[in-house]
Parts: C-alpha cells; sequence; structure tokens
C-alpha cells in the first residue's frame, strides 16, 4: 500500500511539519506493532518492506499551476491520499481533490488539519470524494489509518461507512508529545526553508479568535530531548528555527532552560524565534535575554489591542503597561528583534479605538509592527458569537472580517490603506531615521500613515509596483507638500537611510547633488590605506577598493560626514555601520 501525504505550503521556503510528524509516528508506531526492525524511509518511489505501507511525502505550494499537481499526484500512483488543511491552501486542496478522483476513483481520499477538523461533517457532505476526516493532532489517528485498524475503533476521526452515511467518531485524547519522533533527523528535504519546532502543544489562553485555545491541555516535551534536538540545529548550522509553541514563556522554567542552553551553546550563527508573552517576563527571564548575542533570538509579541473592553471581551490577559516596559528594556539593549502584533476588527474597536491602539504599539519603537485583520475561524469562539458582533466575514478562506458593529466596510478599506503604508515605510527598515522627524508634522503616527495612504490614492501611486528608490521619491515629495520648511532636512534623511541600506554607486535622483570633491575621496581613501583608522579589517585594500566597499557622503544640514560601512551590518535590521568622520585640525 502506498500512502501520500500532501503539504501545500504558502511558499517554497515554507516547510509542513506536521506530515513529517504523521510519517514518522507511523514509521515507529508500525515497527512496534510488527516487532521488526525500522526501514528507512527514502526518496519519493523508493520501495520498503512489503509488510510496511510506503509512507510517501509530497510537499507543493499554492502558487504552482493546480494541473502540475494534479499531474505529480497521479504520477505516484497512491492507494491512499492524506492532505493537510490550512486556511491559506483549503481552497486550492478542495479544487485538486475533486479533480484528482476523476483520475484516481480507487484511490481512498482523507483531509486533516486544522482547516477541517472543526467542521468535518460540512466537510464530507460539501466533498463527497473523501472517506473521512482526520480532526485535532493527528500523529496516533494517522498511525491507526495505516495500520488498518476498523475505522469504527479510531478515534478522532469523522468518515464515510460503506453505505455512505457520516460517522462522527469520538476526539482523541491528547498524546504524550515526548512519544513525537524528531522529524529533522536528514536535513536535505528542508535545504533553503524555514525550520519550524515545537517544544510545548497547547496554550494556557482563551483568547475567543484563536484556534489553540481549544487545546486546552498544555504539555511541553522533555528538557533533555528539547536540548539534544536544539544542539542538531545548532551543529547543523540552520539559519533560523522558529518554535510553534503558542505561548513560549507560558512556563518560566521550560523557557529559562532553553534560552539558557542556546546561549551557552550558541555558535553565532542560528537563529530561533519565539511567540512569547512579554507581560509574563521576569527579572531572570530579562537579565538573560540581555545577554544573548545581537541575533540570537527574536520575540513576537501579541498585542492586538490595548482596548480593556475588547481585550476583555476576546478573554485575553493582558497587562499592556507591563508588557511595555519589558519591550522598552529589551530594546534598550539592542540584540533583539521584536515583532509586535494588532488586530482589527476585534469587539468594541472602531477606528478611533484602534488609532489608540496603535499609536500605543507604535511608540515602542518595535523593528516590525504587523498590522492584520480579524480571521473569523471555525470552531472558535469568536464565530460563534458574531451574530452579537454583527459581525461579517468572507465566505472563503482565509474568512476576513469585512466590517462589525463598530468597525464598517469603509473603516477596513482605510486600515487597509493604512497597513500597506506601514509594510512599505516602517516595516521595511528603510527609513527608520527620516519617519521620526516626518512624525512632527501630525498629530501622532497612525495619522500620518492615514495621510500619506490618501496621498497614494490621490496619485494613483496605490495601483503602481514601485522599484525601491521610487519610494524615496514618493515619501520626499509628500513631505515637501505637508512639511515645505523641512523639505532639505528630509532630503538628506532619505539619502542617510538609502546609504545606510545600499551600497549604491549610481547616485539616486531624489538624493540630489553629491556634495564630495573628487580631491576630498581621493585624500580620505589614500588615508585610510594606509592608516585604517575608521575601516579595521579593511588591510590589503587598496584606495579604490575601499571606496567601492564602502560610501563616503557629506551632510550639510547636520554639518557631519558620514562613512558607511557594509562590510559590518546590524544582526537585527541589516544597516550598515555609519562612522561619523572627524574633522582634521
Amino acid at each position: 500500500m502506498k500512502i501520500l501525504l500532501i503539504a501545500v505550503n504558502a511558499k517554497y521556503i515554507h516547510s509542513n511539519p506536521a506530515v513529517y510528524s504523521l510519517r514518522a509516528y507511523a514509521q515507529s508506531f508500525l515497527h512496534t506493532q510488527n516487532e521488526r526492525q525500522p526501514v528507512s524511509v527514502g526518496k519519493c518511489g523508493e520501495k520498503e518492506s512489503a509488510d510496511f505501507p510506503e509512507i510517501v511525502i509530497a510537499e507543493y505550494t499554492i502558487n504552482q499551476q493546480e494541473d502540475d499537481i494534479l499531474r505529480d499526484i497521479y504520477k505516484h500512483a497512491p492507494d491512499m491520499l492524506c492532505f493537510s488543511c490550512y486556511i491559506w491552501n483549503i481552497s486550492c486542496i478542495e479544487r485538486i481533490v475533486r479533480e484528482i478522483r476523476k483520475v484516481l476513483p480507487q484511490t481512498i481520499i482523507w483531509l486533516g488539519g486544522p482547516e477541517v477538523s472543526y467542521d468535518a461533517e460540512a466537510v464530507l457532505e460539501r466533498l463527497p470524494e473523501i472517506s473521512g476526516v482526520m480532526k485535532g493532532e493527528g500523529e496516533e489517528t494517522f498511525a491507526c489509518l495505516t495500520s488498518g485498524e476498523p475505522l469504527e475503533e479510531i478515534s478522532g476521526i469523522t468518515y464515510r461507512d460503506s453505505k455512505g452515511d457520516i460517522r462522527v467518531n469520538p476526539w482523541r485524547h491528547v498524546m504524550d508529545l515526548n512519544k513525537v519522533p524528531f522529524i529533522y533527523q536528514d536535513m536535505t528535504d528542508f535545504e533553503h526553508r524555514i525550520i519550524y519546532y515545537e517544544s510545548s502543544r497547547g496554550c494556557p489562553f482563551q483568547c475567543s479568535y484563536c484556534l489553540s485555545s481549544l487545546d486546552k491541555k498544555l504539555r511541553f516535551r522533555d528538557l533533555q530531548l528539547v536540548k539534544r534536538e536544539l544542539q542538531f540545529f545548532i551543529d547543523c548550522e540552520v539559519p533560523q528555527v522558529k518554535f510553534v509553541d503558542r505561548t513560549f514563556n507560558c512556563n518560566h522554567r521550560h523557557a529559562m532552560e532553553v534560552w539558557r542552553y542556546i546561549l551557552e551553546h550558541d555558535r553565532g550563527i542560528t537563529n530561533f524565534h519565539f511567540e512569547i508573552a512579554a507581560d509574563l517576563l521576569n527579572e531572570e527571564e530579562l537579565q538573560l535575554i540581555s545577554r544573548m548575542r545581537p541575533g540570537l533570538i527574536q520575540l513576537e509579541i501579541g498585542v492586538q489591542s490595548v482596548n480593556p473592553e475588547t481585550v476583555k471581551e476576546i478573554r485575553r490577559e493582558m497587562d499592556f503597561a507591563r508588557v511595555a516596559a519589558n519591550v522598552k528594556r529589551i530594546q534598550s539593549n539592542g540584540n533583539v528583534h521584536q515583532h509586535l502584533d494588532l488586530i482589527a476588527g476585534l469587539p468594541f474597536e472602531n477606528v478611533d479605538s484602534f488609532r489608540r491602539s496603535f499609536n500605543a504599539v507604535y511608540e515602542l519603537r518595535p523593528e516590525q509592527l504587523q498590522l492584520g485583520f480579524l480571521k473569523v475561524l471555525k470552531g472558535s469562539f469568536m464565530s460563534e458569537n458574531k451574530e452579537s458582533y454583527g459581525l461579517v466575514s468572507k465566505s472563503e478562506p482565509p474568512y476576513e472580517a469585512l466590517y462589525t458593529r463598530w468597525l464598517s466596510y469603509e473603516d477596513v478599506l482605510r486600515l487597509k490603506a493604512v497597513e500597506e503604508m506601514v509594510e512599505v515605510y516602517y516595516n521595511s527598515g528603510q527609513f527608520a531615521e527620516t519617519l521620526p522627524v516626518l512624525e512632527k508634522g501630525f498629530s501622532d503616527a497612525f495619522s500620518m500613515y492615514e495621510r500619506l495612504a490618501e496621498y497614494y490614492e490621490i496619485h494613483g501611486f496605490h495601483r503602481v509596483s514601485h522599484a525601491r528608490a521610487a519610494r524615496y521619491d514618493i515619501l520626499l515629495t509628500f513631505a515637501m507638500e505637508v512639511m515645505p520648511d523641512e523639505g532639505e532636512q528630509i532630503r538628506e534623511l532619505l539619502t542617510y537611510d538609502y546609504y545606510l541600506r545600499e551600497n549604491a554607486k549610481n547616485r539616486p535622483a531624489f538624493a540630489g547633488e553629491y556634495q564630495m570633491k573628487k580631491e576630498e575621496l581621493r585624500e580620505f581613501y589614500g588615508k585610510e590605506s594606509r592608516e585604517h583608522r575608521y575601516l579595521p579589517g579593511y588591510e590589503g585594500y587598496d584606495r579604490n577598493q575601499l571606496r567601492k566597499m564602502t560610501h563616503l557622503e557629506h551632510f550639510r544640514c547636520f554639518g557631519k560626514t558620514i562613512l558607511f560601512d557594509y562590510s559590518r551590518r546590524s544582526a537585527l535590521n541589516g544597516q550598515a555601520i555609519a562612522i561619523v568622520i572627524e574633522k582634521e585640525g
């Protein structure tokens, strides 16, 4: 029997740890059942022992042609297909399922994953092509399916019986996380992809918009296992490991052990990403984080709203004052990338309330500020109460909110325009010096982005795909309009921002005339090639080579000459090191 586990990812760089975990656990389970030595699970097409089903993984992306995916699945000639379903791929998967049934009429088809777990009966009614749905945690359920157990005896499934009737089996009890095999024994399948890792499952919180709140049993992987597995990533020099734990620091001892381990065993290469609740951080954790090298960890912090009524209604527990204090303290060390999230469309949050939430989080100056829009997920408390909120969402995934009692569709469009400007000008990190000065021309930061969005729409810029330098041009003309007396200062700040990121030899138009004379450049780089006063580590390079590897710029408004060193960049934002050149004499 050949079983094809299928993942349809959002991007090529993503991977789907769920399908690898299902395969690894099933192989271990079948070996135990048969009391034999495990057989290798090779590349697609390699045969296993006749006593074991052949379990093959096929990964695609939603950007591929569906005909190409269909053809590839067909050529595998599977006896059973199992699709891993999420909001970003369910539409694609449903189309593929309908077509694959026509060309593989005898193949058994199962779906699993969060997008089908909480309305499994409706999924079976909508898709007569499928045999069943695996609900919730899938490792043990999938193992039972592969071993041939009678369907009526398998917990965690809803299925179609031999008569075509839909049968609903009880949900499966959550499993011991230590029984889940480590899926990264061979890294060849994960080259150039993001590595995902879980050290816990479940969440201690009850946020009404989140499906993690439905998994009420929080459990952790044994720390000795976790440490061995983290060492594997460190030894393999994996660029980044993203923990998928819903609130990583909800258990102080667990968080401290992991953070202490990666600090003590760091080799200067691997970055670890964690989703945390910033208000839970205590003094011991903050002190440990302060000792980490720049870029060792990055933190994603969900704020969602600072409106107390909203926070209470969505069943969220958060002390924003403590969040703010801890974010600022971490930021003061200059060693951790912080990513803060807001959600538009929550109960009791209108535009003015969202404006306050935005400004409060923006004041913290995180490296990234994400404006998300509420997604009404099946099975969530938010979905069950959408009528009382006047909440109307899109019928198709990702079920994004269109309007609520407090937020009209027109308001949503306004916020989406602001989101685009924040993404282009703030989250890009390309305008870090310019934006704080530009903000002084407005009552608050939100107003600046709102006005900038209106400027884009008036001039039709929102309909055009812009080159990077064009974004600087647009921001300069916008600044000239709203702050005409500060135009030259803004121009120089934009030039400074541009050269912080770009070792560009073709001068952009917005920067104006270059202020450095050829004689000044020749004299500076000649002296630097001999003395290396500002560029340690460049010994052996002549002045022409030094000039190509750096940029020297004089800023009249500030009365300073800056040398941009592109061999030394910030581990947090990729900016070049900017060195102030002292005047001679």
